[in-house]
């Protein structure tokens, strides 16, 4: 009886008891793999070969209206960052995205004014990046559901994948974080900000960026091991990338915004968690041959941004910030759909 018991109780198991990483899992489990995959299961983008050393490049991701778009977002904004979620995507393994398909769920309430905000913020977005919207589907839906299909070319050897970092590494991201988590608090909790950073902090959440230009730049050079964006959280995307290439971080620098910081300040949180556990910030977390820093940063400058280093890999599989005699674990926390916070 007892065993009947526990049994029933995992059958029972909801997606709110797995979390979103738990059920991806239990669905690639059930997938016959691809023979010769170039992009195992589990990086940003998905992959086939298409010639000698060419790749399609795929992905999908949607927006949902109760969890993606939080009061202050105008539907325009939604769009927008629907194509931002995706290329972002493509930044991280330096692939430059061509074209999308995208399927429009919508409530039959759904006014002619808004869907003409979601049309053109789709077309805004994309036509931002370089991508062209080739068609979709619509259906009904009871909540807005915005999905793209992505699809891009790629040299084999320019492709940065999320495995191969190495102990001696550089890690770098391209910019700082926690004005996306600071802004989202302010929309979703209330929280006030100081004068002079409230107008910043909601633009993080409102008209995120995607890093193409850099990612692309980076691809080029040869320098990167490694690489993710940092959608799910930087924490995460540490977490992601030790995973995947089998190694460990020893962090020198907290990459937080000035802005989340005095937002911090103002609120009584810690900036570390601000910076760390946040999310939906859509810079690259990289690691670098540190042979080829100089040249990775001069590509990135001319590319527009900035490469900060933070750290460098380690052997030991540990993911830790160490400044001075202080030291402090970096835990796997940061956005999770089907769990709570």
């Amino acid at each position: 009886m007892l065993l009947t018991l526990i049994g029933r109780r995992e059958i029972l198991k909801t997606l709110k008891d797995m979390g979103e990483r738990k059920a991806i899992e239990l669905i690639l489990e059930r997938l016959e793999k691809m023979p010769q995959m170039p992009v195992p299961f589990g990086d940003d983008v998905s992959a086939f070969v298409i010639g000698k050393d060419k790749l399609a490049i795929l992905k999908t991701d949607m927006l949902v209206g109760e969890t993606d778009i939080p009061k202050g977002m105008s539907l325009w904004q939604a769009a927008r960052k629907a194509v931002v979620m995706n290329v972002s995507d493509f930044a991280a393994k330096g692939t430059k995205p061509v074209s999308a398909l995208v399927a429009l769920g919508l409530p039959s309430n759904t006014t002619q004014k808004e869907l003409e905000e979601i049309a053109e913020g789709l077309n805004a977005g994309a036509r931002e990046y370089g991508v062209y919207i080739l068609g979709g589907d619509t259906n009904e839906a009871s909540d807005i559901v915005i999905s793209l299909s992505v699809f891009g070319l790629a040299e084999k050897r320019f492709l940065m994948l999320r495995s191969g970092a190495k102990p001696g590494d550089l890690v770098a991201v391209t910019g700082f974080f926690g004005k996306t988590s600071a802004g989202l608090k302010m929309l979703l909790e209330g929280l006030e900000a100081p004068k002079g950073v409230c107008d910043s902090l909601i633009e993080a959440v409102c008209m995120p960026k995607a890093r193409l230009n850099e990612g692309l730049a980076l691809g080029k050079t040869g320098a990167v091991t490694s690489a993710i964006d940092s959608s799910d959280g930087l924490a995460w995307s540490l977490h992601e990338i030790s995973k995947a290439s089998g190694v460990g971080f020893c962090l020198d620098t907290i990459p937080v915004a000035t802005e989340a910081v005095k937002f911090a300040e103002v609120n009584g949180l810690d900036p570390f968690d601000l910076a760390f556990h946040g999310g939906e910030e859509y810079e690259l977390v990289l690691t670098l041959n540190p042979k080829s820093w100089s040249k990775a940063e001069k590509a990135v400058r001319e590319a527009g941004g900035a490469l900060i280093r933070i750290g460098r890999v380690t052997a030991e599989k540990q993911i830790v910030v160490k400044i001075g005699n202080r030291k402090r674990a970096i835990k796997p926390k940061g956005w999770e759909h089907f769990r709570r916070r």
